[in-house]
């Protein structure tokens, strides 16, 4: 088997699609969830905080001198991904535990139990006639 076709049989498989799916989903999450910790949730902690502004703090390891940029630790950044990751993270778990306990749920239901048919019956009380003859 060639390597384009074993690639032409993995790309195809639903699993592939099934993660591209999941991949662009999960792009737009974390565009989504960005913009929640930077819009909603940090400038009210900025505010209690005397205004902060959390994405602004750093902490200067070296000063600019001439041409060269100041090095910064950049401590509110680093605080507001963490933050992000922290919501996608619980997220993942909420989607996780939903799906598990759902596969449960299936696991542990018996199967229902259906009444038989008219046929099923009248097949049944035959084969029982047959028994007793």
């Amino acid at each position: 088997m060639s390597m384009l076709s074993e690639f032409r049989e993995f790309a195809v498989r639903g699993n592939m699609v099934d993660m591209a799916v999941g991949i662009i989903i999960g792009g737009a999450f974390g565009t989504i969830v960005k913009s929640l910790v930077s819009d909603v949730i940090m400038p009210p902690i900025g505010l209690a905080t005397g205004g902060i502004d959390f994405s602004e703090y750093k902490i200067t390891l070296a000063q600019a001198a001439g041409d060269k940029e100041a090095v910064t630790m950049n401590i509110g950044v680093f605080i507001n991904n963490v933050i992000s990751f922290l919501i996608v993270a619980m997220a993942v778990f909420l989607i996780v535990k939903v799906v598990n306990a759902m596969r449960r749920q299936q696991e542990e239901a018996p199967p229902a139990a259906t009444e038989p048919t008219a046929t099923e019956q009248l097949l049944t009380e035959i084969r029982d006639e047959l028994k007793k003859s």
